[in-house]
Parts: structure tokens; sequence; C-alpha cells
């Protein structure tokens, strides 16, 4: 069985095949490979994901008659290795582990023990004393229960590090030379020795390599949409878009930098380095006068990505101050918390001016307010009075304009007494008007004009207020269809002058959008440098 993945372009970007085992497991094998490849939410099945103690287990030792209990190291760090005797990666990890280790003070020198995979004890014994290997404890797993409490379906190496309270601290799949530096950091902190500063010189580090020391900060930084930015990409099918890598990733376009290809994993995300610059305060130490980090954000959140930004107001969601308080709370008090937050976007439109109707646009705007008359935009009440829900004011919520707002849909009113506000008019997408219309107006900059706008940034979440997945879902890979339905504008944006080059209504970017698959990157590979799946 091959399963390919293939974006919007019709290119082939990854294949899940071999599952390496049957029935449940294979399906397993399968499924962690696709949550990771397409950046779904992990199993919540997953022992891993709903434990904070890592599971015991007792196991079969190669060459000895005495079993394995994990339990009776409680009180000392352990570094558990699930490994291929035969994988030349998994041969660096335990290189790299026998020099590590042998360099540190006995009494503090966690605990290391393999778990081969394939169980085939004499093929074991001989490749490990052929290399040199054999230094530690060999484990075996018979009949697969102690891989699938701890979710290894989708590749070796696989290090989990477990702290001496018997707590999963840290997670490594995958192995090349750039996790050395993170994994030798990681050590260092399980072990309770110095933790050596050990950042890239020649260009940025990633946020993983910040956290070992500045935990709480990397933990509160987790909660922030920051932490989850070049998923937007992957939905959007984006992650290979110049325009659009820039603001999601980590230096990108400078000297060791985030790359396209081949893309720099670590690097992902909006990180500690997108706004503390390179190695923070200890290789930019000027990057950011007294904290004040607003030059930092208005270099994304401009008006063409971010409509409805406002510094002081969006600050304290990505504060690591304001977050800390959330970590002392249970997990699912510190869920509720964010989730209490409300979308980071609540007020894209503006909001101070009243709403005046559709009518008010039509004699300055008469091609505009021409083509919106004949799309569904227009009667979007109609759809209501045929399900008789024209009293219902959830559902007036997205088919009428501006409800409860100044001059918007007044609530509880009949739709027949206010036609022009019946519908999702004009101010449903550029705001209110009031200001734009009144006499001696400033016009430029008092109403929002959408032609110049990011189409994935603004305009898909201006239209996601109402266009979501419960009530119109798979809009966002619809979008070029749908929005080109009612694509207008005779001015160009910004200018008030007429449009004159027509070409310039065309969003280019919409013709990316994933027709039936979604973009990933290497993050999730075997070997993606700095990968550490308990980071999400």
């Amino acid at each position: 069985m091959t399963l390919l993945g293939v974006d919007g372009d019709g290119y082939v970007i990854f294949g899940v095949s071999d599952p390496g085992a049957d029935g449940e497991k294979a399906t397993n094998n399968v499924a962690t490979q696709l949550r990771e490849k397409l950046r779904l939410p992990a199993d919540e099945e997953s022992e891993i994901a709903s434990r904070p103690l890592a599971p015991d287990f007792e196991a079969p030792v190669l060459d000895s008659e005495t079993p394995f209990e994990l339990a009776a190291l409680r009180g000392k760090p352990v570094l558990l290795l699930f490994f291929l005797h035969t994988c030349p990666h998994c041969h660096e990890v335990l290189e790299f582990l026998r020099d590590e280790l042998a360099e540190m003070p006995t009494d503090a020198r966690p605990e290391l023990v393999g778990l081969e995979i394939t169980g085939k004890r004499h093929s074991v014994r001989a490749r490990m004393a052929q290399h040199e290997l054999d230094f530690f404890p060999v484990l075996f797993d018979p009949d697969g229960s102690i891989q699938q409490a701890y979710g290894v379906f989708a590749g070796v190496p696989d290090l989990v590090m477990i702290d001496a309270e018997g707590r999963i601290a840290e997670r490594l799949q995958g192995w090349n030379d750039d996790a050395r530096a993170l994994t030798r950091m990681r050590l260092a902190r399980l072990a309770g020795q110095p933790v050596p500063m050990l950042l890239s010189q020649q260009g940025y580090s990633g946020s993983e390599v910040c956290g070992v020391c500045h935990q709480s900060e990397f933990e509160t930084w987790r909660m922030t949409s920051h932490a989850r930015a070049f998923d937007t990409l992957i939905r959007h099918d984006a992650a290979s878009d110049p325009e659009c890598v820039g603001c999601h990733v980590v230096g990108f376009r400078k000297p060791g930098g985030f790359e396209i290809s081949p893309p720099s994993a670590w690097l992902e995300d909006v990180g500690c380095e997108s706004c503390h610059g390179r190695g923070g305060a200890h290789l930019s130490p000027d990057f950011t006068p007294a904290g004040d980090y607003q030059q930092a954000c208005l270099a994304c959140h401009d008006t063409k990505h971010s409509l409805g930004f406002e510094y002081a107001r969006f600050v304290p969601r990505v504060s690591h101050a304001v977050n800390a308080a959330l970590l002392a709370l249970p997990a699912d008090a510190r869920e509720r918390a964010l989730a209490d937050r409300g979308a980071v976007r609540e007020n894209l439109l503006p909001t101070g001016a009243t709403y005046v109707g559709s009518e008010a646009c039509r004699s300055c705007h008469p091609g505009e307010f021409a083509t919106w008359s004949a799309n569904p935009h227009a009667r979007a009440v109609e759809t209501l009075a045929a399900e008789q829900q024209e009293r219902n004011t959830d559902c007036l919520a997205c088919h009428t304009t501006a409800p409860g707002n100044p001059g918007g849909f007044p609530p509880g009113a009949a739709v027949s007494t206010h036609p022009d506000l019946a519908r999702v008019g004009c101010e449903s997408c550029h705001g209110p008007g009031g200001d734009h219309v009144a006499e001696d107006a400033r016009r430029l900059g008092s109403i929002v004009s959408l032609a110049d706008k990011c189409d994935s940034c603004v305009i898909l979440q201006i239209c996601g207020r109402c266009h979501d997945d419960a009530n119109d879902p798979g809009f966002e890979f619809e979008v070029e269809e749908k929005i080109e339905r009612v694509r207008h504008g005779t001015i160009e944006a910004g200018t008030g002058k007429p449009l004159a080059d027509q070409a310039r209504l065309t969003h280019p970017r919409l013709e990316g959008f994933p027709r039936f698959a979604i973009h990933t990157s290497n993050r999730a590979s075997i070997h993606p440098p700095h990968f550490a799946p308990a980071r999400r």
C-alpha cells in the first residue's frame, strides 16, 4: 500500500507506505504519519498525549535472565531509546550518547536503555558488538505493547528523556548533525548539570534551543498563535510561497535563517528570535530598546496582512509575563482560559463609525453596487425565509448587515422593516460607512479597501466569520471560485483613483489553494533537525 499527498499544483509532496506491521499496529503506523504530515491533532487515545508520567513497563533484556523494570529506576533520569540495530542513524545517536554520558559525573549520569524493535537477539548482539555499541542494556518488546504505550509507530531513532520523577521531559525523533547541540543541552538539563549555551554562531538557533534554558518563556510561547504560525501556511498551501513564508518563520532571507528548500523545520513558526533577534540578548543585545516590540510586530502585522491590529491590545496575548499565570493552572482550566480569549482578530473591521446601509454606497460606486446586487449576498435573507428562520437571531447574525451595531440591523426587528440592512451588504465586508459618506469626509482610510489585502490573512478571515466549518465546511478550499463570483472594484486600493488595469482585480495567491490535499514540510520526516514531538 502506498498513500501519496498531492498539493494544489499537482506535485507529490509526501508518501506513506510499508506500514511495517499487520492489523492494528499497521493502522496506527499510517495514522501517526498522516497526523504528522498534515499537522492534525495528536491521537487523543495516545498514552503519551494523555498521561504526564512515562508509562511503566517490564521488558526482557539481551543476555540477562532478569527483566528490566522502568519503575525500579524512579529517582534517576532515564534515556529510553527505541532503535533498530541495522539503522545507521540509530548508531549515530548511540555513539553520541556514549560520548556525552562518559563526560558526565557518575552520580548525575542518566541511565541509558535501548529497546530494539525487531527482537532478533542473535543479529542484535552481533551488530552491537561489531560497532562497539554494546555498552548499554538492550530491551525487547515481544508483543509490541511498549511501543504502543509510547506511540512509537513512525520511525527510529526515537529518544524519550524521562526525568527523576518519572515524567517525560523531552522527546527527539530522527537524527542528524544539527540535532547535536539541542540534545547536548537537554541532556545536561535532565542530569541537573550546567547547561552549555550552544547557540548557532552563523545563523538562527530556533525556539527549542532557547527553551532549554528559558523554560517558562518557552511554555508561554507555546500557548500563542505564534507557535502555530507555520500551520497556517500548510492549511493555505502557501508553505513554499516566498511572499507568505517570511512572516511565519524565523530569519527568512537572512544568513542562517529559514530556507524553503530544503525547509529548515526547526525555524518554522514565529519563534523567540523573531522578536528578540538572532540568539536573543546573547547575540543581539540591541534588538529591542526597553522591551518595546512594536516595531518588530509591525514588520508583519501591517495593514495588508493584519487588518485591525492594535499593538496595545494584541501584545498581552503573546506576553510571557501575562501568560505565566496560566502555567500554574491545571491543563483543563488553562485550555478554558485560552479559549475564553476568543479569536485574536475578533474586530477585523472598524467599529467606531455608524453603519449606513448599502444604498448609501450606490451613488459613488454604481459598478460595485450592480455586481453585489446580482450575487446571493444581496438576497441572503431569502434563504432564511424559505426555512422560516427570519426571526432566528443566530441566523440573522450572518444574513444581515451589522446586527446590533450602531446603524446596523436592529435586534428583534422584522426583516421587512429594514430591507436595506436585511442582507449581507457592502459594510459587512468593508466596515461601517458613516465616516466615509459624511460631508467633507476623508475618503481614504475611512473604509476598508480589500483589493490590496492578503487573501489568506485578511479576506479569508472576514469571510470566515460566517463561512466557517459549521455553516460552510470546506470554504477555504473553494475560496477562489466563491470570491470570483462576488469580485468587484473600480477604485485602485489606497489611491481613490479609477482602476485602469482590470487585471489587478485578480488575487494571484488564490490560484494556489489546494484542490484535494494539503501541502506539508519535512518537520515530521524521519530525520528532521531539532524535532521534538512532545512540543505540540
